[in-house]
This record gives C-alpha cells, sequence and structure tokens, in this order.
C-alpha cells in the first residue's frame, strides 16, 4: 500500500474505531445526541393538534398551515448546509449552532402577538431545526464503531419515532390545560441542556481543505428548488386545483431549477450536494425507503389526529392518545431491530418486510371502522413494521458515505 493510500486509509478511521464504547461514553453520547433528536422530532407533530387553538387565539384560521409549512422550508433548506459545515469545521460544533438557532426560534415563537409573527418565529426555528438531526446523526457515525451502530440507531429511531408519535399527544394535552405558548417555552430548558451536553463531547474533526471552493450557486439552486416543491405540494389542491396552470406551472418549475442543481453539482469538483452518491445503490434504495417511510409515518401522525377531531368529534387529548399504540409498536419494532442487525450484520433484512406490514395496516386503517381498538390494534401493527427501516436505512448510509461525508450523507 502506497503512503497516500495510507494516510487515506487511517483518515477514514473515527477517533474511537479502535475500541468499543464504553458505558460512561454511551451515556455522554446518548445524552449529547438524543436531546437534540427529540427536539427536532417532536417539534415537527406537537402542533398537529394545537394549530386549532393557535389559529383562533391569533384569529387567523386562513393561513394556519404555514405555522407547519414554515418550520419545514427552514429546516429542508438548512439540513445539507448543516451536514457539510460539519463536515467541514466540525460537527460537534455545527450541534451548538443548530440548537442555539432553535433556541431563539422557540422564544420569539412563544411571544407571538400575530401569525405571520408565528409563521416567521417558526421558519428561524427550523433553521436550527434542520441541523439538529442531521448533526446528531453524524456524530453518532463519527465517534461510534460500525460494529457497535446498529445498537445507537435503533436507539437514534426509537427516540425519533417517540418524539413524533407522541407530539400530538402531548399537543393536546398541553392545550387542554396551559396556553398553547407553553409549548415553544418548554424547548429552551431541553436546548440549554443539550448545549451543556454536546460541550462535554470532544471536538470533531474538521475535513476543510485549504483552497476549497464553495459552491454558492448550488446552494441557491437547491433553496430554490426546495422552496418550490414545497409551496407547491402546500398550495396545490388548498388554493388552486392540482391540474391548474399555476400547479402545472409550479411543478415544471421545481422540476427544471431539480434538472439544472443535478447537472450542476455533477460537474462541480466540491459540489455542495453530494449528487453522485445516489450512483451508489445502498444509498439510493435507502433514500427510497426513508421517503417511503417518512410519507407514511408524518401523514398517519398528522392527519389522524385532525380526522378523529373533525369528523368524529374527539377532543385534542383523546385523539392525541389514540397513536399511542403506534408509539408502541415504534420502540419494539426499532429495538428488535437494532439487536437483529447487530447480531447478523445485515442491516436490509428487517426493513424489507417491515414498510410492507405497515403499509397493510395503513390500508387497513382506511378500509376499517374507526373504532378505539380498530385503531389501536392497527397502530401497533404500524409502528411495528415503520419501527425496522429507521436504524437500518441510516447506518447503510453512513457505511457506505465513508467518514468525511457523514453530514452530506
Amino acid at each position: 500500500m502506497s503512503d497516500s493510500a495510507s494516510v487515506t486509509a487511517a483518515q477514514e478511521q473515527p477517533p474511537l474505531a479502535d475500541r468499543p464504547v464504553s458505558r460512561g461514553q454511551f451515556v455522554l453520547l446518548f445524552t449529547a445526541v438524543m436531546l437534540p433528536i427529540f427536539l427536532a422530532a417532536v417539534d415537527q407533530t406537537l402542533l398537529a393538534t394545537a394549530t386549532p387553538a393557535i389559529a383562533r387565539d391569533l384569529g387567523d384560521f386562513r393561513d394556519s398551515a404555514w405555522i407547519a409549512v414554515g418550520y419545514l422550508l427552514a429546516s429542508t433548506i438548512m439540513a445539507p448546509l448543516y451536514g457539510r459545515f460539519g463536515d467541514r469545521y466540525g460537527r460537534r460544533d455545527a450541534l451548538i449552532a443548530a440548537l442555539g438557532l432553535f433556541s431563539l426560534g422557540s422564544l420569539a415563537c412563544a411571544i407571538s402577538q400575530g401569525m405571520w409573527w408565528l409563521i416567521a418565529a417558526r421558519m428561524l426555528q427550523g433553521l436550527g431545526g434542520g441541523g439538529l438531526m442531521v448533526m446528531s446523526q453524524a456524530l453518532i457515525g463519527e465517534v461510534v464503531p460500525p460494529r457497535q451502530r446498529p445498537r445507537f440507531q435503533a436507539w437514534f429511531g426509537m427516540v425519533f419515532v417517540l418524539a413524533s408519535v407522541t407530539g400530538p399527544a402531548l399537543g393536546g394535552l398541553v392545550i387542554s390545560h396551559f396556553s398553547w405558548r407553553w409549548l415553544f417555552v418548554a424547548n429552551l430548558p431541553l436546548a440549554v441542556l443539550g448545549v451543556w451536553r454536546v460541550l462535554r463531547l470532544p471536538p470533531s474533526a474538521r475535513h476543510a481543505q485549504p483552497g476549497q471552493s464553495h459552491d454558492a450557486a448550488g446552494v441557491l439552486l437547491f433553496a430554490a428548488a426546495a422552496s418550490t416543491l414545497l409551496l407547491w405540494l402546500t398550495l396545490a389542491g388548498h388554493r388552486f386545483p392540482w391540474l391548474s396552470w399555476p400547479s402545472v406551472l409550479m411543478a415544471a418549475m421545481a422540476l427544471g431549477v431539480g434538472w439544472i442543481l443535478i447537472r450542476r453539482e455533477l460537474a462541480h469538483p466540491h459540489p455542495f450536494l453530494p449528487v453522485e452518491l445516489m450512483r451508489l445503490p445502498a444509498i439510493a434504495w435507502s433514500a427510497v425507503t426513508m421517503v417511503l417511510f417518512a410519507a407514511g409515518l408524518f401523514a398517519l401522525v398528522f392527519f389522524l389526529p385532525v380526522y378523529l377531531q373533525v369528523g368524529h368529534a374527539t377532543s385534542a387529548a383523546h385523539a392525541g392518545l389514540l397513536l399511542l399504540p403506534l408509539t408502541i409498536g415504534l420502540v419494539l419494532g426499532s429495538n428488535v431491530t437494532g439487536r437483529l442487525v447487530a447480531r447478523s450484520g445485515r442491516p436490509d433484512l428487517p426493513a424489507r418486510w417491515g414498510l410492507s406490514v405497515a403499509a397493510l395496516a395503513l390500508l387497513l386503517l382506511a378500509l376499517l371502522p374507526a373504532q378505539p381498538l380498530i385503531i389501536a390494534g392497527l397502530g401497533v401493527a404500524a409502528g411495528l413494521g415503520f419501527g425496522t427501516v429507521m436504524p437500518t436505512a441510516q447506518l447503510l448510509v453512513q457505511t457506505v458515505a465513508g467518514r468525511t461525508r457523514l453530514g452530506a450523507a
């Protein structure tokens, strides 16, 4: 092996790859990365049951959907930016910056005096939220040896889905007894605790190269493509019909800018978005799996409480509690999957049947009467299926992408 190859191989090894993570290191890493993951996940679904009360208090029902869309828009654009920033300048510091922005946004949300003030504050919150999950995942890949990652990814997936699914229940309980502003105030002490734990981690390695150019045009193209796509998905069918000229024009713009972005990133020596990774079959299939996972899970978490409240006059708290069986299934599925993958070394096997089970459960939910026992039983089944996906998909991506591109991947 040549000297340059030896150096490259050494650089690919994480600092702790030569020894297992001890119990003390596990506790430190777990508390450091799981708090940001919890904040990012719970904030995506917390307002599912609280939005009607917020809109009523602020006197604006027409624009209330932008409470969620504004956060999603900002976090989607920022996620790959954090990935690149963390890869170059240190993932620990990038996570601290994300927690800081998230805290500022939460404070601004808590003191909002109008709907568009709240929407702007949610976008500020999303600027930080976009980095919470990305950098937490990257830190796991940086610190934990590959053989131990399935266990950490199982915990990661369990915390993520637990926070996502219990978000509506927590939101409903808070709204039933307190002001909706406490939903945002509660983020502040958790974020401060998260910063304290992250600061106790060793500084991350930096992979910035002298003279390496920044792909500013790629960033702008990605922001334009993602914004147009999200706006189209939000407005079509609500503000104008799906097949109307505004809808067709927005879809064409999203596709056109996306095509230009892909062509540019493939030609750039240091692309902002590592499109070439999608040529790797493991990463491409993992991306498809995660899209299906997110679409199914979040559609269930967001729309089932709304359907129960509007169609069956269920209270916000009761509608949120009916999602708890889904949480039980998710926890069991994620935990069992992590153990199976750690023993077998085959992260691709569990997800093959997991999405099929979840899809069947969703189909039965749509066809059968909305009775509590039916919702609970099918919720457990859907959770078991969804719980197999997140630990395995992220592990495959991190293993194939390599250490220097953990954040970007």
